[in-house]
């Protein structure tokens, strides 16, 4: 795939090392904001870690920064399965982030009421495309082993995959919790920038079935809807 690009790491700890450290340098130093969505998963935790100590070592301001979420569980944010939960407690606290940066899907409302307040929150800071698509700087994925990126999971019904709002809720997931709020396929890609966290065992399989021509895979639609893409894995791909 032209539109692509594969870097391969001996660990999860080198990944999440190099995608932290490649994150920091495009962090502005002055406005405007960039606007990113972060992810949740396991690789999450590793990633967030690594961005926090770097960026304190650096001496990184993230004062031009928002924060949004690729997904989240439709969980109250003190619940275990939270995703802002994580980010907050190995990202956001340690970093000190204040409140007015950070955009969090409230995943304790009705599904509906939470996609409306992400999509409002989302279109008053970003710009939008000629579609009307707002537009994030910077998408951050993870993949699980079903190959399913945010909450976008393989065979996921019609009105999911062709949403053209920036949240689309998800309420069959194929992991539990049943009800998520995922971003769409049309605002991943629409993105600046979008960068796949691959790392653990169990997800040989789909990631090959995601990287080859004509697959109907999460990930697959995202490459095939984007120009260019960057995917950090310690998953040999045969690539």
């Amino acid at each position: 795939m032209k539109n692509l690009d594969v870097t391969h790491f001996s660990t999860r700890v080198e990944l999440a090392e190099t995608a932290a450290k490649d994150w920091l340098n495009l962090i502005p130093g002055a406005p405007p904001a960039q606007l990113v969505a972060i992810p949740g998963g396991r690789i999450a935790g590793v990633f967030f870690d690594a961005v926090a100590e770097h960026a304190v070592a650096a001496g990184v301001s993230f004062e031009h920064v928002h924060f949004f979420w690729s997904d989240e569980r439709c969980v109250p944010p003190e619940h275990r399965d939270s995703n802002f939960g994580v980010a907050k407690k190995e990202l956001l606290g340690p970093l000190g982030i204040f409140r007015n940066r950070i955009h969090r899907i409230k995943g304790e409302l009705k599904p509906d009421e939470a996609v409306a307040e992400a999509n409002a929150a989302l279109s008053l800071l970003a710009p939008a495309n000629s579609a009307g698509q707002p537009v994030l700087d910077l998408v951050l994925l993870g993949m699980g082993e079903d190959g399913h990126v945010a909450s976008l999971f393989p065979n996921a019904p019609a009105s999911v995959v062709e949403c053209e709002t920036s949240y689309v809720a998800v309420r069959s997931s194929s992991k539990p919790p049943p009800l998520r709020i995922s971003l769409s396929y049309a605002a991943i890609a629409a993105a600046s920038e979008v960068w796949v966290l691959i790392s653990g065992a169990g997800k040989e399989e789909a990631l090959r079935e995601s990287l080859r021509p004509g697959s109907k895979m999460p990930l697959a639609r995202i490459l095939q809807l984007r120009s260019h893409t960057r995917i950090f894995t310690d998953i040999a791909t045969g690539r």
